[in-house]
């Protein structure tokens, strides 16, 4: 074996960054995982020494085969050039050879991910270790010992082996402990930034006091009102709520209040159950910058950083190349707004790097907002199982909120043992305010389908300003596109342009709105606007798609009660640039089947999407009921790869593209950019689209990072986004032009 003193990372010359030694890599992840460790099982009902014992033993061996005499060389010539030995096989070799199975696994797996335990135990003796090279290592074990112990001390192991006992979520966690600490004293290394664990003091009992105080100067705002006065109600009750169970449910309308009034109960609970931190989980980007903004000016305290206080997450900034790991966005704020795709994608993942936040979860409060619309209905069993679990064994405490909650903890397709989930509002209080919104819109049904020309005439017939949502980003650009074309006013919004650019418009769209004078215009959206977003529209209309979806724009509408009923109109569109979206067949027949039976008109809320979702498990019991099973036998065998596959919120393989010219230039020169400045700057398309013919001459991977992509089409910042760039090819394709 080489005599000079082995490394761990190479040097990068053209940055000025030294080399790593193997001993300062090792000890500095030990020394991290340690203390993740330490920090979770504060919060864990369950085996906190064999956690401990479990990550310390991972964290010495997880870089062993880098000893490797071929390693070291590439290591020291530095480059770009991958190790040529696999260097996982040699930590789970000496793992293995100790009965350590779980210290094993994640060694072996914390640059590939979590394996599937069903397919390594079918390798009996090869379990969990590289065949290519297997009697290589074996071979060379003891010298790679002799070298670690050489610069990083003896290996002390307990000889006797306990089983874990753990479930799938708890080795989820313990493994976050282990490549957090990788990747962290990896990023440090090559970042020199400051250590980005730095704790927060969480301060909620100061939080409670400014919220309240912020509150109370919104309620002078209209003191009359009766929606103030609802408002006011809400807030009061959830404030002072009982804190005696785990989980609750919260049906209060949309634009009564949620936003805060749940997070001043949160943050009671954080205060009384000493919590690390806040999480509010949304189902659409566009939400989260106006929650992000309602929280920045409520609750951080005079003297802090809004951004430290309060981290807004758009949507996955999860890198594993070793210079990206700097741009990973961690849960180490005290309040985490992020999406429900980030949230329960983290909780089935199997790789490392999007595991890696996942040790910051237990000891926390969760606000599930706007739940109805957070997963599809088939991932709802498994997901509630992991719920319940993070309440059970690691003291976390949920509220799930939706002004069209579907009770599914009481259906026992989704539960296998139903469950009694108690409201925070008591009965008298959601009888009021549901009475109270039955008085402010109604719900119809244009049965006629409708090309996009003849759309456009009927919405532009109704009282304006009109919203418009729609079921594809590409119906929502192309319909914008046509109205444009006609002469008429019209402000487009959907995740084709930027979370930076999004905020821009839903600023001028408020303007807009605020302009009493100024009504004869559309907006048309995705669904990113059809929950959470504080805006009033006269009219709205809503392409056919769900029972749950079609109350949610209910919010979007006549939100102060100042116009008597408002109109919310479900249409059908038949043309052939706006595809509809096949996923939405059974919902789609189940919200006609509620407007033919007066269901829509007669219940309020949380009845009819209640009754929309037992008539949909109904419709599609066969293919729902066969992935909840496979999604919950594959989590029981510890078959992470399939778990993460069967667990996506969104089936779509998409990747992070740069539309700013100037952050993708800076990184493509390895000049420090902010995370943050990296996803308000960028969008996420679909892999195959990026691959196709269409996408390759407009979008291409920036050099020297393969999981970020710059766009370099035409991009309209103000309207359409990058499917300016796109909408042109749809008119080809479909006969509208030639090139």
């Amino acid at each position: 074996m080489n005599s000079i003193e082995p490394l761990a990372h190479s040097a990068k010359k053209d940055r000025g960054i030294p080399v790593q030694s193997y001993a300062d890599h090792v000890a500095g992840v030990v020394k991290r995982a340690e203390q993740n460790v330490s920090a979770m099982v504060e919060f864990f009902n369950g085996g906190d020494r064999l956690l401990g014992e479990v990550i310390k033993s991972t964290a010495l061996m997880h870089d062993l085969g880098k000893l490797d005499e071929e390693n070291q060389r590439v290591l020291n010539s530095g480059g770009k050039k991958s190790l040529p030995i696999n260097h996982v096989d040699a930590g789970t070799a000496q793992l293995c050879q100790f009965n350590k199975s779980a210290e094993a696994q994640f060694v072996q797996g914390h640059h590939i991910g979590l394996c599937s335990i069903p397919q390594e135990r079918a390798r009996d003796k090869l379990f969990l270790r590289d065949e290519a090279i297997y009697a290589r290592t074996n071979a060379l074990l003891p010298e790679y010992i002799k070298q670690h112990e050489r610069y990083c001390g003896p290996i002390c192991f307990r000889k006797e082996t306990e089983k874990t006992g753990w479930s799938a979520l708890t080795r989820r966690l313990a493994f976050s402990c282990l490549v957090d600490a990788d990747y962290g004293d990896t990023a440090y290394h090559y970042s020199a930034t400051k250590d980005e664990r730095e704790q927060i003091k969480s301060r909620w009992e100061e939080r409670l006091t400014a919220l309240d105080s912020y509150v109370a100067g919104l309620s002078q705002e209209n003191p009359d009102g009766v929606r103030n006065s609802q408002r006011q109600k809400i807030y009061r009750t959830c404030r002072n709520a009982d804190m005696s169970q785990a989980i609750y449910a919260c049906d209060s309308p949309v634009g009564t209040g949620k936003t805060t009034a749940v997070m001043a109960y949160l943050l009671r609970v954080a205060q009384a159950k000493k919590l690390r931190h806040i999480f509010v989980v949304l189902p659409y980007t566009n939400i989260i910058k106006q929650s992000v903004e309602i929280y920045r000016k409520s609750i951080v305290l005079p003297g802090e950083n809004p951004e430290e206080i309060v981290t807004e997450l758009h949507h996955q900034a999860d890198f594993s190349e070793e210079e990206l790991r700097q741009y990973a966005v961690l849960w180490t704020a005290p309040i985490v707004v992020t999406t429900a795709v980030q949230f329960f994608e983290t909780l089935s993942a199997n790789h490392p790097a999007r595991l890696r936040k996942l040790h910051a979860l237990p000891g926390s409060a969760i606000f599930l907002d706007e739940a109805h619309a957070a997963i599809p209905t088939y991932l709802w069993p498994q997901a509630w199982k992991w719920i319940e679990e993070l309440t059970l064994s690691w003291r976390c405490y949920f509220v799930l909120a939706s002004g069209s909650l579907p009770q599914f903890w009481l259906n026992e397709r989704i539960v296998s043992q139903p469950k009694s989930v108690a409201f925070i509002l008591p009965n008298d209080v959601r009888r009021d305010v549901h009475e109270e919104e039955s008085a402010r819109v109604i719900y119809k049904s244009c049965e006629q389908s409708m090309n996009a020309d003849n759309l456009i005439d009927f919405v532009y017939s109704k009282q304006g300003p009109r919203l418009v949502i729609v079921n594809t980003v590409q119906s929502a650009a192309v319909l914008a596109s046509k109205i444009k074309k006609k002469n008429k006013q019209v402000i487009h919004l959907s995740t084709a342009l930027t979370p930076k650019d999004r905020n821009s418009i839903i600023e001028r769209i408020k303007t807009r709105l605020n302009d009493k004078e100024d009504s004869d215009w559309v907006l048309v959206a995705t669904s990113c606007v059809e929950a959470g977003m504080d805006l009033s529209f006269a009219t709205a209309f809503r392409e056919h798609c769900s029972a749950a979806s079609l109350i949610q724009i209910g919010g979007r509408v006549n939100r102060h009660s100042e116009k008597g009923k408002a109109e919310i109109w479900s249409f059908k569109v038949v043309d052939s640039l706006m595809p509809d979206n096949p996923q939405f067949g059974t919902s789609q027949n189940v919200l006609s089947r509620l407007f033919k039976n007066k269901t829509i008109e007669t219940k309020n809320a949380t009845e009819a999407v209640t009754e929309a979702m037992r008539l949909e498990l109904m419709s599609d019991y066969g293919d729902f009921s066969q992935k909840a099973e496979e999604i919950i036998k594959r989590e029981k065998q510890n078959d992470f790869p399939e778990v993460a596959k069967l667990g996506r919120v969104i089936d779509a393989d998409t990747r992070t593209v740069i539309v700013s010219t100037e952050i993708a230039d800076s990184l493509e020169r390895h000049q420090k950019v902010n995370s943050i400045d990296i996803i308000r700057n960028s969008v996420q398309i679909r892999f195959f689209k990026i691959d196709s013919a269409q996408f390759k001459w407009i979008c291409r991977s920036i050099n020297g990072y393969s999981e970020l992509y710059k766009w370099e089409g035409r991009y309209d910042g103000q309207f359409l986004g990058y499917m300016e760039a796109i909408i042109p090819l749809i008119e080809i394709n479909n006969g509208y032009g030639i090139i």
